[in-house]
């Protein structure tokens, strides 16, 4: 209020009021007791000094189902890359993405390049082993006829020398022969291995040849359907590279992952609703068929394979999609809000509300529901009233109006 306004207000109260007169300062002291007066309630009544208003609501004994909750990905267990062993040129591409294939149908070629001629190249020398082996075995077999012959002779020129028929040179002549002839047969047989080793060389080459041959035709490993077509004609892929993928529709499932600290309970059999993101309208039954040993340390989350009881229409890899798993269900179960819970350094507790006071009570909490009900285990009964949302954080001894919600008014 300027100088100016307060004179014109004082001379219009003299004139109106002329028993009532009273000095300047009079005046301005009463104003200033009439403004103290209207801030202090304002403070108290809906400043920084006003109760602060919460909501409470009464400890329940109900049943509660504790299901899980996680986010999936739809993927194929059985997912197929379909390329060459060997650097190469594709010369033709057979399928498309999209299309169903057959166990061992032929789905893309690579170039062969230089492969036929080393094919047949390999089955010429195969056969020149085998021409081989034939002729050691022949000169073998000769060699032994030969060593026969010798033998017999040494045995008749001995029994003969002891007859007295023939001399010691004689003697001496037939059985070198024999020795010589054994000599052969080693040789001829040594030959023979040799053959047969070469032959055997020769077949491994030609079963390579043939082998990567054969690999540059590019077949499907089991019934499945088409989902990438990495590389087309004419293109140049190496070793391991795909030129088509493929997965088996029958072995789709939803890799879930769920928050360690409510995955208690998680095991396979698990009954599942599966909500896919292109149709969320509908959740399709299934059922955890594994829990994968090792965990998310990073994420803090556990993984684990939910899959369909029948596989929905036109679902398809990489989509994303809400898994609930259904855990038995907790009968007669103490249950409060999840927004009830206060934390005082690793104790979690509630703030009880007990003839018009508030007092901190620590609690146990067991299993929690997708709706946000948790159950108590200890520290508190049935009928209990609790704190569910307030305007400030609370504490001991702190000035409170119950109200239904925190934009309405007390009780």
């Amino acid at each position: 209020m300027t100088p100016e306004v307060a004179d014109s207000f004082f001379q219009r109260a003299r004139r109106s009021f002329p028993r009532f007169a009273l000095p300047r300062q009079a005046w301005l002291a009463a104003i200033g007791v009439l403004l103290l007066i209207a801030f202090g309630w304002a403070a108290t009544s809906s400043g920084p000094l006003a109760p602060t208003r919460v909501t409470v609501a009464a400890v329940i004994a109900g049943d509660l189902a504790p299901d899980l909750f996680g986010i999936g990905t739809i993927e194929a267990q059985r997912a197929y890359l379909i390329g060459p062993t060997a650097a190469g040129r594709v010369k033709r591409v057979l399928v498309d993405v999209g299309d169903t294939v057959k166990a061992g149908q032929l789905l893309a070629e690579m170039d062969p390049v230089d492969l036929d001629t080393r094919v047949a190249s390999t089955v010429a020398a195969a056969a020149r082993g085998r021409s081989a082996e034939v002729t050691a075995e022949a000169l073998a077999q000769d060699a032994r006829s030969r060593r026969d012959l010798a033998t017999a002779e040494a045995r008749r020129a001995i029994e003969l020398a002891r007859q007295g028929v023939v001399g010691q040179s004689a003697l001496d002549s037939a059985q070198q022969a024999a020795r010589a002839a054994d000599a052969q047969v080693a040789a001829a047989e040594a030959v023979l291995a040799g053959a047969r080793d070469d032959r055997a060389r020769l077949g491994a080459d030609l079963g390579g040849a043939q082998e990567q041959r054969a690999s540059i035709r590019l077949s499907a490993p089991a019934d499945g359907v088409v989902t990438s077509r990495d590389a087309e004609p004419g293109s140049t892929v190496i070793a391991g590279q795909a030129v088509l993928r493929m997965h088996d529709p029958g072995s789709i499932w939803v890799t879930v992952r769920l928050d360690q600290g409510r995955s208690t309970g998680l095991m396979v059999g698990l009954r599942a609703h599966i909500t896919l993101r292109s149709d969320p309208r509908e959740a399709h039954p299934g059922a955890v068929v594994r829990v994968e040993p090792t965990s998310d340390s990073v994420t803090e989350e556990r993984v684990a394979r939910v899959a369909f009881d029948r596989l929905p229409k036109g679902v398809s890899t990489g989509e994303m999609a809400e898994v609930a798993l259904h855990r038995e269900t907790i009968r007669g179960a103490l249950l409060i809000s999840n927004a009830s819970l206060r934390y005082r350094g690793a104790q979690s507790g509630v703030w009880l509300y007990a003839d018009g006071r508030l007092r901190f009570v620590p609690v146990k909490t067991g299993a929690e529901d997708l709706g946000g009900h948790v159950q108590i285990l200890d520290g508190l009964s049935a009928g209990d009233q609790v704190v569910v949302y307030s305007e400030r954080d609370l504490k001991d001894g702190s000035r409170i109006t119950v109200v239904d919600s925190l934009g309405g008014k007390g009780k």
